[in-house]
């Protein structure tokens, strides 16, 4: 029987990692190494200036005091008796397109394991807190383990999958979006007078490009993003390289 790992970065407790574990229990042997408390934002960020604390919880569960990618690398390292098939991040409850997955916690544990070079899909439900179901991403995850666990994944590449609610039942093979919010800041003061802030979007104006995650989920469709670990820009790679003898030049004239 297959193995897979899921975490996520809502946390342990999260509604969205035991729908997902519910859906693979009768079809793989199913760990859950997640973080203990949500991890939004954390992208693949790691703990370095204080120990990782770790709770087992059951047979095979874990809850660890750190980031999605902590979770994922002690999963890796110590707590697992065997390294996973596949590694599956979410349900996050709410959307990870665009420019947003550099930020996304969920996204970063799925990095983490791609980087192991282990197959790995992060998945996220679309939808307002009044929405919240996650039987259809559910569902869908199930499917696309079967169908990675049967057919692999290119090394180092993972599934970066969002769900709409409603569906329509459709699934589109997406690229990512460039971003189509704005990060914003709203100020305030504490009772002591010192000035805080809160991060916020906003959305820009902005058409969004058809063949796009975005554009499938506001079609009401499922959308499939392969994202590669690899971010050089090869056509930057070759049409600046003239720049290296002239850097270099500075360099010994300095």
């Amino acid at each position: 029987m297959a193995h897979i790992l899921l975490t996520n970065d809502d946390g342990y407790g999260a509604e969205g990692l035991r729908a997902l574990a519910e859906a693979l229990e009768d079809f793989a042997t199913v760990s859950v190494v997640a973080p203990f408390a949500e991890q939004s934002g954390t992208a693949q960020s790691l703990t370095l200036r204080r120990p990782i604390v770790v709770h087992p919880k059951s047979p095979r569960h874990w809850a660890v005091e750190g980031t999605p990618a902590d979770a994922v690398i002690v999963a890796l390292h110590r707590l697992l008796p065997e390294r996973p098939d596949l590694v599956i991040s979410g349900i996050n409850h709410g959307a990870n397109m665009g420019e947003n997955v550099y930020y996304s916690g969920t996204v970063g544990a799925a990095r983490e394991a791609a980087l192991h070079h282990i197959p790995a899909v992060a998945i996220s439900l679309c939808a307002r807190k009044s929405e919240q179901n996650f039987a259809n991403a559910a569902r869908i995850a199930r499917s696309a383990a079967e169908l990675i666990l049967k057919e692999g994944l290119p090394d180092q590449v993972l599934l970066n999958m969002n769900v709409p609610e409603p569906w329509s039942g459709e699934v589109r093979f997406t690229r990512q979006s460039r971003k189509i919010t704005r990060n914003q800041l709203t100020e305030g003061k504490d009772p002591k007078g010192r000035s805080y802030y809160w991060i916020f979007e906003q959305k820009v104006d902005r058409d969004i490009e058809p063949d796009t995650d975005y554009a499938a989920v506001f079609a009401g469709e499922v959308s499939v993003t392969p994202l590669h670990l690899d971010p050089t820009d090869t056509e930057s790679l070759t049409s600046l390289s003239h720049w290296a003898s002239q850097l270099g030049q500075f360099s010994r004239k300095s």
